[in-house]
């Protein structure tokens, strides 16, 4: 079988084009790394760019890759008009039995809609949920990329959806769904790299600086707790944007809380390092008031983690019978802030199987096997 897959290379993302290498979002590199596993499958990657980049012909010995040019004004001015065309070029080229889209925040999903192959698309976030939560104006990115998901997901053949949140969210409009997880990156699920935990117990959050996240308000519940006796230090790691008037803010209270000694920011972590940092941590605090999947919940709960978080979108689903995983409604802060301080007085226990879990469900082998089936019957059911 031969399979195109539409994604971002994230040296367009951050405008990196001086890169040597392709460098896939999570979620996909995690997947190629379960098909690089599988036999009978020859996998192409396709990511379009502004500018010309360094390509890689071979990723590992079953998966290629491609990069297109295509100039600014084929972006999201035209609706993508550019790459999709580019898109459809080297799809006559490359001849796939099928294609399919990763994610429908830009280019990738209408790219894979109008590919003259079949196709299906995957939803990594839910943009109609992030342009509502930010109310965008028309004419925004978020307002136009909500409608570009919204046609993309209607055309498609399919719809991968990571949990039953966005199935809910995508059912009024999508031909057809399966439900297949996000799976996650080999390196956690490795033997840990620290055998003790820090004292005092670090308490970790993970994730882009973002309102719907709301690091910021964790960070007044951190403060809180330090005001009721107990001791520990609350790490983030993420990439910032303090251009905003939210993360403004959050640097502003981070300041304050790093002088008080029980906060700091780590920064952007790459995947080895992260692990580590899990490895070193007690606990996971993830809040936030919308999420498609939670790929951070199920990576804290590979490593054994303990987890406090939001009973919202797919973080549901992957808690779900976890030994450590307890989750609250979004607003319950008050529910939160007494678990935490619970937990910490009877001294932070840690869970012993849930990373058993977390392999079952989110191996790459096992999520790449799963599409491998899906793409079998889609092509059964075309012909």
């Amino acid at each position: 079988m031969r399979v195109a897959i539409l994604t971002t290379d994230l040296r367009e993302s951050f405008k990196n084009y001086d890169r040597p290498d392709p460098c896939m979002g999570i979620a996909p590199e995690a997947l190629l790394q379960g098909f690089a596993k599988l036999t009978g499958v020859e996998v192409h990657v396709i990511s379009c760019l502004q500018k010309p980049v360094s390509t890689p012909e071979t990723l590992t010995g079953n998966i290629r890759y491609h990069s297109l040019h295509v100039t600014k004004n084929g972006w999201l001015r035209t609706f993508y008009q550019g790459c999709i065309r580019a898109v459809r070029k080297k799809l006559r080229e490359i001849q796939p039995d099928i294609v399919h889209g990763q994610g429908t925040e830009r280019d990738c999903a209408i790219s894979a809609a109008f590919a003259g192959f079949p196709n299906v698309v995957t939803v990594h976030g839910n943009v109609k949920a992030i342009a509502d939560f930010y109310r965008s104006r028309p004419g925004s990115f978020f307002w136009l990329a909500a409608r570009l998901e919204t046609f993309a997901l209607w055309k498609t053949g399919g719809v991968f959806c990571n949990s039953a949140y966005t199935e809910r969210l995508v059912a009024p409009v999508a031909r057809r769904i399966w439900r297949v997880p996000n799976c996650l990156r080999r390196e956690f699920f490795d033997p840990p790299t620290v055998t003790s935990r820090s004292v005092p117990p670090i308490l970790l959050n993970v994730g882009l600086l973002s309102p719907y996240k709301r690091q910021a308000e964790i960070l007044t519940l951190a403060h809180r707790l330090w005001q009721r006796g107990l001791r520990f230090e609350l790490q983030f790691a993420g990439s910032t944007e303090t251009r905003t008037s939210y993360g403004a803010d959050f640097m502003r209270r981070l300041s304050e809380a790093e002088k008080a000694g029980y906060a700091r920011h780590l920064g952007s972590l790459p995947a080895g390092e992260l692990v580590a940092t899990f490895d070193r941590a007690s606990a996971l605090i993830h809040f936030p008031t919308e999420e498609s999947f939670g790929l951070v919940v199920a990576e804290a709960l590979a490593r054994n983690v303990k987890l406090f978080a939001a009973s919202v979108g797919g973080i549901v689903d992957i808690a779900n019978g976890v030994e450590g995983a307890e989750l609250f409604p979004a607003q319950d802060w008050p529910g939160l802030e007494n678990a935490i301080a619970r937990w910490l007085e009877t001294g932070c226990p840690r869970p012993g199987a849930a990373s058993e879990t977390m392999r079952m469900r989110y191996a790459p082998e096992t999520v790449a096997r799963r599409h491998q089936e899906i793409y079998h019957e889609v092509l059964k059911q075309r012909r």
